[in-house]
């Protein structure tokens, strides 16, 4: 596990930015790892492709940008469509299923999905989307303790809003615990 690329990937307002901050907060100030992290978005900001790219490494890294990522983790069919070339073939793919419809490919890799959007929107709030799939993807990847990331997110959300985030990332927790527990993994 020396050294991890992930790549977070939606459109702007769903928080993709502030999960990758999140996940290298989690793996550095709480993990004792090493992290970097680059954001991009289209020309448009919200509402157009954007990624956050965390790469983690137990040494010093020396080249901070996401080439082939090993984690791909993707909330809309526009970033999904960009993005999946990149994955490392072998890599984990997570989807939010409402949101990405799968399209034929050859490469090699393990897929997980949620529906994330669904679960926010029965919590009541659609923002919190984002904390329920860095839940999940905590617990089906296991890139930072789930203690460590509890405390990223209770430190990095806006204050007044630590309760509701925090139910949000166990929701996302459970549901990823539920789908291991049953053996459901597709490709």
């Amino acid at each position: 596990m020396s050294r991890q690329e992930i790549k977070f990937t939606g459109f702007g307002g769903q928080g993709i930015i502030l999960v990758g901050y999140i996940l290298g907060k989690a793996a550095s100030v709480y993990g004792g790892r090493n992290s970097t992290m680059v954001q991009s978005y289209g020309p448009e900001a919200r509402g157009s492709a954007c990624s956050s790219q965390v790469v983690i490494a137990d040494g010093g890294i020396f080249y901070p940008y996401v080439t082939n990522p090993d984690m791909l983790v993707t909330m809309s069919q526009e970033a999904y469509v960009k993005f999946l070339p990149e994955l490392k073939e072998g890599g984990i793919l997570i989807i939010d299923e409402d949101l990405v419809t799968l399209k034929k490919t050859k490469k090699k890799m393990t897929m997980f999905s949620i529906p994330a959007t669904r679960f926010a929107e029965k919590m009541g709030k659609k923002i919190v989307a984002n904390i329920v799939m860095l839940g999940f993807f905590t617990e089906v990847t296991k890139t930072v303790s789930f203690e460590a990331m509890e405390k990223a997110v209770a430190t990095s959300v806006p204050k007044g809003t630590e309760e509701l985030n925090l139910k949000a990332l166990h929701e996302g927790r459970q549901y990823a615990r539920n789908i291991l527990a049953e053996g459901k993994k597709d490709n």
